[in-house]
């Protein structure tokens, strides 16, 4: 058995460099998650301070986005950005993943941020404008950032959450992390190898981007 099991790990990883799937899948799957963290975070704080400020057109538009990202499948919405809205755009398929899941991400942004702000003292917006800030500079200077102590471990949660959705992004023929252990196992003919050493490598990042949160959020605390 132990045999049969080291010459499947062979098979899998170290015959023709096999391996080099997962490393340029696990690179790929890093550079995707921060690029739609990016987008991610810019937009979901707009999408935030249009809910906040409950006007007109601006606050109808946050409510259905949210609304219909958070009512509809990740994949459907990566497939139709890419099959449909963008399909002749010409742009890259990295790209274009990008952009659907910070947009995806954006709005539990939203939410995540929204709560941190409301959750800041008015005393805090109060004296910004008797200080002569106007609302945009009080909301800069002053209430965003106490609000990112508030939504740290929620905004950590949700960028691991991305992190494992980006799985999906072979759907439009990424080849991520997960895409890389599927082509080893159509290559091999072994649906074991592959899977766990993907199901590993995933569960090292995730641990690995919580303890980091981790400890700059008792760093953060620890300032105050």
């Amino acid at each position: 058995m132990i045999r049969s099991f080291s010459d499947m790990i062979y098979l899998a990883l170290i015959k023709e460099d096999r391996f080099n799937f997962l490393v340029n899948g696990f690179v790929v799957s890093v550079q995707l998650t921060f690029s739609a963290a990016v987008i991610g975070v810019a937009l979901g704080l707009v999408i935030a301070i249009f809910k906040i400020r409950n006007k007109g057109a601006t606050a109808a538009f946050a409510n259905a986005y949210i609304t219909v990202i958070r009512g509809t499948p990740a994949v459907v919405q990566l497939t139709v950005i890419y099959f449909v809205i963008l399909a002749k755009s010409g742009l890259p398929a990295m790209l274009i993943a990008s952009i659907a899941f910070g947009l995806n991400s954006a709005a539990y942004v939203a939410e995540i941020v929204r709560g941190g702000i409301m959750a800041v003292d008015k005393g805090q917006t109060e004296a910004g404008r008797s200080l002569g800030l106007s609302s945009l500079q009080t909301m800069r200077y002053i209430v965003i950032p106490q609000a990112v102590k508030n939504v740290l471990p929620a905004l950590g949660n949700e960028f691991i959450v991305l992190l494992k959705e980006t799985s999906i992004a072979g759907y439009i023929s990424i080849v991520d992390l997960n895409k890389g252990g599927q082509h080893i196992s159509s290559i091999t003919y072994n649906g074991m190898v592959a899977p766990l050493c993907v199901a590993y490598i995933y569960l090292l990042m995730t641990t690995s981007m919580a303890s980091a949160l981790d400890r700059l959020e008792r760093r953060m605390r620890a300032g105050d």
